[in-house]
C-alpha cells in the first residue's frame, strides 16, 4: 500500500467528559464523551480504516494480516495509541504500570504516555507527580487522605507538553484538552476520585494496592530535550524521542506552505489538530482537515504536506 490510510475513531463515554470533541467535526454519540481513540488497535476501542484496499478493516486486523505495511514488526500487538481527551471535569488521580507489572497482572502492555495540550482554560493545572519522599510516606499520606499535601499541581496552558512515564501519579483537571500519545494499553489504577458517584450513586473502583505497587518514589521530572527545526516557513518541534522515550517519538509540526518529509521509522502516525491542506505520497494527493487521523505505511519513504496546518506526528520506538 503506497498511500496513507485514514482512520475512523472510536469514542469513549466518560463521567468526566463533555462535548468539546465536536469542534473537530466528529459525529459524537449521545452523552458525555471523554475520549476519541483516534489511532487505535486496542480491543477496547478499535479504529477502522476508511480508504484503500484495507477499507473496513480495523487497525488491529490490518496489523495482524498485513505486517509488511508496518515494517514486519516483532511486536504481536500494534504498540501505540493516539487519543484526544476532553476533560470537562477532572479525571481520577491515577497511575499506570510498566511493561513487566502489566504483563504479570493485566496481560497487556504497560502504559507510558505523553500529552500535547490543545487547549486549557485560564488557571488550569495538572496533577503531575507527588511530594512523598519514601514509600512509607506515600502510604501514610494515602491512608490519611492527605491529598493536598501529597499531590503536585502544575500550571498548564495550550502548547505545553508533558511526558508521563509509567509510575507517574497524574491527572488532567477541569477545562483541559490534550492529544495523548501512549503505549497501546487500557490499564489505569485509580488512586483518588474525589469521592464522586455515577448516575446510580456508586463510587468508581479504586486500586490502592496496585497504585502503591507501581508508583515511582520519589517523583522526578523527566529531562526532555525539546528542539525546533525550521524548514522553509514550517517548523518541526521534537517533543520526545530516544533516549528519553524508548516507546515512541512525538513531533509537533506547523505546516506553512510546502513541507517535504522523509520517513524515519517503520511507519508514521498523523493527527491534524487545526487548519487544512493536503498530503501527497507516491503521486496521489489527499485533502486534509482538522480532526483527521491517518497512518503512513512502511512502503512510503517520503511525502509532501501543503497548506496551513497544526499536526502531531508520532513513530514507534526502536524496540517496538
Amino acid at each position: 500500500m503506497t498511500e496513507p490510510f485514514f482512520l475512523k475513531p472510536y469514542f469513549q463515554p466518560k463521567i468526566w467528559g463533555g462535548r468539546q470533541l465536536e469542534q473537530f467535526g466528529y459525529d459524537l454519540p449521545e452523552g458525555k464523551i471523554g475520549e476519541c481513540w483516534a489511532i487505535s488497535a486496542h480491543p477496547h476501542g478499535p479504529a477502522t480504516i476508511e480508504n484503500g484496499p484495507l477499507a473496513g478493516k480495523t487497525l488491529a486486523q490490518a496489523y495482524a494480516d498485513n505486517p509488511e505495511y508496518f515494517g514486519n514488526p516483532s511486536s504481536k500487538v500494534f504498540p501505540l495509541l493516539t487519543k484526544i481527551l476532553d476533560a470537562e471535569d477532572s479525571l481520577s488521580v491515577q497511575v499506570h504500570p510498566d511493561d513487566a507489572y502489566a504483563a504479570e497482572h493485566e496481560h497487556e502492555l504497560g502504559k507510558t504516555e505523553c500529552w500535547y495540550v490543545i487547549s486549557a482554560e485560564p488557571g488550569s493545572y495538572l496533577i503531575y507527580g507527588h511530594h512523598a519522599q519514601t514509600r512509607e510516606e506515600l502510604t501514610a499520606m494515602i491512608e490519611n487522605g492527605e491529598w493536598d499535601k501529597l499531590l503536585r499541581k502544575v500550571p498548564v496552558k495550550a502548547g505545553d507538553f508533558f511526558y508521563v512515564p509509567s509510575g507517574t501519579i497524574h491527572a488532567l483537571t477541569t477545562g483541559i484538552m490534550v492529544l495523548e500519545t501512549q503505549q497501546s494499553s487500557d490499564t489505569t489504577y485509580r488512586l483518588y476520585d474525589y469521592d464522586r458517584t455515577d448516575d446510580a450513586g456508586n463510587k468508581r473502583e479504586l486500586h490502592l494496592k496496585q497504585s502503591e505497587d507501581v508508583t515511582t518514589v520519589p517523583h522526578v521530572d523527566p529531562q526532555l530535550n525539546i528542539t525546533t527545526e525550521t524548514v522553509g516557513d514550517s517548523t518541526i518541534t521534537t517533543l520526545v524521542t530516544a533516549p528519553q522515550s524508548k516507546f515512541f517519538s512525538v513531533y509537533h509540526v506547523l505546516v506553512k506552505g510546502e513541507l517535504v518529509q522523509k520517513a524515519n521509522a517503520a511507519y508514521t502516525l498523523f493527527s491534524v489538530l487545526n487548519g487544512s491542506g493536503s498530503i501527497t505520497a507516491d503521486g496521489k494527493t489527499f485533502d486534509l482537515k482538522k480532526g483527521q487521523h491517518f497512518l503512513m505505511p512502511n512502503q512510503v519513504s517520503a511525502w509532501t504536506l501543503q497548506g496551513d496546518m497544526d499536526i502531531i506526528e508520532s513513530t514507534p520506538g526502536a524496540e517496538e
